[in-house]
């Protein structure tokens, strides 16, 4: 039996029970530092939540003075804050006036910023969700207007390349946008500016097909010219190309020896366009040696 003293005390579970007891105070204190360290780091973490989202203009705001807010910087040239705006108060109410105006305006500030896509993307967002809104005939003419501006009209100006020498899918569906306004809206504010840019359009995808014949003159490749300037006089009626393309066919039919084709061409256009250069005989005009080296410069009507 092992001794004991006369407090009841066991010498072997004083020695066993010792380090345990440690141990175990050692973890509370763990814990509590660690809770102690973490708790102003929530507490600060959450007061910075608070502060954030209170001050946040973009979760606060009422959808009238968000719009308003939206509206002035879109005016005063913001495109990138008018954006955010327009975006958030149509996520954050998806319906009511304000929104369906947000989504006009919101295309316009893209279309401002060049991009182009997401601008056509809202509007035809916008022509599906609301085909009857009042304001419908804008998201058309809208549309239209960023077919029309669609390329780098800024590089055409400053190197003096030709735009119709590049790819006229964009030109052509905005073509198709303005007659699909005038055609549905024919009463529309923007009908009478729709009509003339329809003008421009028509002209200088004449002018490309205009480009492409001259290239299968150049080439010899007389079928394939007579056919390009065939497809103006058809499609392309009253641009300021039809001499032009009766020029080409004239060359072209002589080319290929059918002379009465040639000569109809050739009446034709002595008798609508007079004075021009082909009836003596100096179409189309040779380039110099220096704009052979600039092979995308613009060229002139009559060259």
């Amino acid at each position: 039996m092992e001794a004991r003293d006369g407090m009841g005390y066991h010498p072997a579970l004083a020695v066993a029970a010792t380090p345990t007891h440690s141990r175990t105070l050692m973890i509370r204190h763990s814990g509590l530092l660690r809770l102690l360290v973490l708790l102003p780091l929530l507490m600060l973490a959450t007061s910075c939540s608070k502060f954030f989202d209170r001050d946040d203009p973009l979760e606060t705001l009422a959808v009238e003075p968000m719009y308003e807010t939206a509206k002035s910087a879109l005016e005063s040239g913001n495109t990138g804050r008018a954006e955010r705006f327009y975006k958030r108060l149509i996520a954050r109410f998806p319906f009511g006036p304000y929104t369906e105006q947000s989504q006009l305006e919101l295309a316009y500030a893209q279309f401002r910023a060049s991009k182009g896509e997401e601008a056509l993307s809202t509007l035809n967002r916008f022509i599906k969700t609301y085909p009857t809104h009042p304001h419908v005939d804008y998201a058309y003419y809208l549309r239209a207007v960023v077919n029309f501006n669609s390329g780098n009209a800024l590089l055409d100006r400053l190197v003096g390349t030709d735009a119709t020498q590049r790819d006229q899918s964009s030109l052509r569906q905005s073509f198709n946008d303005f007659a699909e306004l005038i055609r549905r809206f024919p009463n529309s504010r923007y009908t009478a500016d729709a009509r003339q840019r329809m003008v421009y359009v028509r002209n200088q995808m004449a002018r490309h097909e205009i480009n492409v014949a001259k290239y299968y003159l150049r080439r010899g490749a007389w079928i394939g010219a007579a056919k390009r300037g065939q497809y103006i006089v058809e499609f392309f009626p009253q641009s300021v190309y039809q001499g032009d393309a009766l020029a080409v066919m004239a060359e072209s039919y002589r080319r290929l020896g059918q002379d009465e084709l040639a000569d109809d061409a050739v009446r034709v256009l002595r008798t609508n366009d007079p004075e021009h250069a082909y009836l003596s005989g100096d179409w189309p005009t040779k380039r110099g040696w220096w704009r052979k080296l600039i092979p995308l410069a613009s060229n002139s009507r009559s060259g």
